[in-house]
């Protein structure tokens, strides 16, 4: 942040770039025969193989981060909604000593836990219930569901995340900071990925256009070796 910059906060608009390089693990552990989640039909002639491509939903998966001297936890929790065999959102991306609130929406329990058991032990859920968690500190925890094994997602706590926001599927998103420099970097599957843009936010106009676009996929990365 800028010294001495205002406290009003502006909308940063800006675009990114390199989607459907994404690609979601759980579409690839739903392929295993031996999961006996799904039945995937045989590829027709009429439909491009890119079309056909299982690449994640933006709008819940890839996260936009502002990265910052120093993030600060929101006075609210961060909601998770888990609902239909996901969570939406499925990266979210913190600063220390933010709070997590689980919401159950579907008319069954969840027990959902981080890999290892050691941050977020197993507690069931039931429907229409919420459960509270405060990651301990900064790194990523991935998520699961002893009940739903198609729930995998991450929370990533940053100490320097200043704002987040969600891309829409033609790539636009927003972002409420206030006046100062900062670094926007797009996190998938709990990870960063493509590469980072520097933005310098003035204290005004209200609403800011960010010029060059976050590249948050590209041909060769490691969110396009996953998927293969």
């Amino acid at each position: 942040m800028v010294p001495g910059a205002a406290l009003a906060a502006v909308t940063l608009k800006g675009r990114t770039t390199g989607m459907p390089k994404l690609l979601n693990p759980v579409w690839n552990e739903a392929k295993d025969p031996k999961a006996n989640r799904y039945t995937f039909r045989e590829p027709s002639p009429t439909v491009r193989a890119d079309v056909r491509a299982l690449v994640g939903y933006m709008p819940k998966e890839l996260c936009v981060v502002a990265l910052g001297e120093k993030g600060e936890p929101q006075k609210t929790p961060r909601t998770v909604v888990i609902s239909g065999g996901r969570t939406s959102p499925v990266t979210v991306v913190v600063a220390p000593g933010q709070q997590i609130q689980f919401e159950n929406h579907d008319p069954f329990p969840h027990k959902i836990h981080d890999v290892g058991n050691k941050a977020l032990p197993p507690v069931e859920i039931g429907a229409a219930k919420t459960r509270a968690w405060t990651p301990p500190g900064p790194g990523k925890y991935e998520i699961r569901d002893q009940l739903a094994p198609s729930i995998r997602s991450w929370i990533v706590v940053e100490p320097k995340a200043v704002a987040s926001a969600y891309p829409d599927r033609q790539g636009s998103f927003a972002l409420e900071v206030e006046a100062g420099t900062y670094t926007l970097q797009g996190y998938f599957n709990g990870e960063p990925v493509g590469k980072t843009v520097e933005a310098v936010v003035k204290p005004g106009p209200d609403q800011q256009l960010l010029r060059e676009p976050v590249v948050v996929g590209e041909a060769g990365g490691p969110s396009a070796e996953a998927g293969k």
